[in-house]
């Protein structure tokens, strides 16, 4: 097939270019940098120049394809209510081009989507238009071209990881270095579900091949470790102190970061295991942390 895949170079989209061409595929990878586009290139990816603040240069990339794997994101969690509606704007122009064809669009959401107050775990079925998590945009595009008939296929993604990142964990790991202490919000008895990076890429290639139209998966290999767990293993890490704080100090000391912390993101895959066969294999959170090297985060502040 030839595929389209967007944010080729990044830290997970990096390893779903692996997966795909070491099993046959013809991958075009999206690039915004000349370092980005000599990685591609090196790897065994064709190339196609364009940004996420350009939609029509990702449809471009998308015109000809067999099938979309979208994974670029702004990143930038200061501008996340905005960087999510630039998703949005991508995948409405890039599923614009595939309409009137059965070509898969497989774009990437967050499993906090499957939360719809309801139960106390996120689940692949469950979807709340009115979800308070900006990243909503993504899915409420996806529905929209859905019902134009765009073949919309979603990856809701957890904590995914490895020894150099970890999710939101790299920003928690980051503002503890910055604040001198390692926090939690009281307790810490809320859980992140996680993946490590490889069963993260191993899935998104199964869906590309057997996913279904208007289906949602999740990429989940632990359903919820407690913060606290991952408090302390930061800490000793980091040779840093731990401490508790009440909810009503949390957004003085975390900012942006306060709403992730002090939330249960709580998610299964039993629906998606069972429908792809999909069994991941790779390393637990707690134990890549335990094996990441924090030197260079140290000498960097």
């Amino acid at each position: 097939m030839r595929i389209f895949l967007t944010g080729a170079s990044g830290f997970i989209g990096a390893r779903i270019l692996t997966e795909l061409l070491a099993a046959g595929h013809q991958v075009t990878g999206l690039a915004r940098t000349d370092s980005s586009a000599q990685a591609l290139s090196h790897a065994g990816a064709d190339v196609h120049r364009g940004t996420l603040d350009e939609p029509d240069t990702l449809a471009a990339g998308a015109q000809h394809a067999d099938a979309v794997i979208h994974t670029a994101f702004d990143h930038d969690f200061h501008r996340f209510v905005e960087n999510c509606e630039k998703d949005r704007r991508v995948i409405r122009a890039m599923g614009q081009v595939l309409q009137g064809s059965d070509r898969p669009l497989i774009i990437t959401s967050g499993t906090g989507i499957g939360d719809d107050d309801a139960a106390a775990i996120a689940r692949e079925n469950q979807f709340k238009a009115g979800n308070h998590n900006p990243r909503v945009a993504t899915e409420l595009e996806g529905n929209a071209l859905l019902a134009e008939g765009v073949n919309v296929q979603v990856v809701r993604l957890p904590q995914v990881h490895d020894t150099r990142r970890q999710g939101l964990i790299t920003w928690y790991i980051q503002h503890a270095i910055e604040k001198g202490v390692v926090a939690c919000i009281g307790e810490g008895d809320n859980r992140w579900s996680a993946a490590h990076v490889s069963d993260v890429a191993a899935l998104y290639h199964r869906v590309l091949e057997h996913g279904e139209k208007g289906k949602r998966y999740h990429a989940v290999a632990e359903e919820g470790v407690p913060l606290r767990q991952i408090a302390e293993t930061v800490a000793r890490e980091l040779n840093l102190p731990l401490i508790s704080l009440p909810p009503s100090e949390a957004e003085a000391h975390f900012g942006w970061l306060a709403i992730f912390a002090a939330s249960n993101l709580r998610a299964s895959s039993a629906w998606t295991r069972q429908q792809l066969g999909w069994h991941p294999t790779g390393p637990g959170l707690l134990n890549d942390l335990q094996n990441m090297d924090y030197a260079p985060l140290l000498t960097s502040r």
